[in-house]
Parts: structure tokens; sequence; C-alpha cells
């Protein structure tokens, strides 16, 4: 092989990689477009660990995901905790499925009870 076939072929390379994904995101006809956050404007907990919740937030929590299909399951990606300063967590799970970044947001009352579930669509993943 030629030195300058080796150079094309890097230059080519570096181009391909330096382009990456197109900024914005072109979606197919039906696709969910992204929805809003119910949780924006809440902090993050301190403590990102689901463990350190109260005991009736962690069962329901886990109840919620067991009832999730197994391939939802299969794909489920970080849990965040968010508090409102009102006494009010929310639990976000993210849950990659087909290109799209599908979020389960479990909001929880003062007295931990779930009080409201929202899926919505937070973004996409694919090319």
């Amino acid at each position: 092989m030629t030195i300058r076939k080796i150079i094309t072929r890097i230059f080519l390379l570096a181009s391909v990689l330096a382009s990456g994904c197109s900024t914005v995101p072109s979606y197919p006809a039906g696709a969910a477009l992204p929805g809003p956050n119910p949780v924006a404007g809440w902090a993050a907990s301190r403590s990102q660990d689901v463990g350190k919740l109260d005991k009736a937030i962690q069962e329901d929590y886990q109840d919620y995901v067991s009832k999730l299909s197994r391939k939802e399951r299969m794909w489920m990606g970080p849990v965040g905790i968010s508090e409102d300063g009102f006494g009010q967590h929310a639990v976000t799970i993210h849950i990659a499925w087909y290109g799209t970044d599908w979020a389960h947001v479990l909001v929880y009352d003062k007295n931990n009870k779930r009080v409201k579930v929202t899926r919505y669509v937070a973004g996409h993943y694919r090319c």
C-alpha cells in the first residue's frame, strides 16, 4: 500500500469520526417526539442511591419495575432521584428502546405515596 493511500484513508476516517451524528435530529413519520420533563426545575437528590429512599418509595419503585415487560427491564438505564424542596420526591427511570430514550417518572408526595406516573420520550440516540 502506498503512502498516498494510507494518508487518504486516515483523512477519510478522521472526517467520518469528526462529523458524527447530525446536530438536528430527524424523526421518522409517526415517531414519538420528545416530551416535557415533569420534574424540570426539581433538584437532583444528593444521594442518587435508590436504597437510601424511604422504604415505602423503595417498595413501590421495585413493584413498578417488576411490572415492566422483561424486554423493557433489559434495556433499563440510569435511575435518577429528584426533590422539589417541599417534601416531594421523584424517581426517574430511563429505558432505551429501539432508538428512543423513554423516561418513566414516579412522583411521590410528602407521605411517600405515589401521586403521579408520567412516561415521556426523553430523546433519541440513533443517528
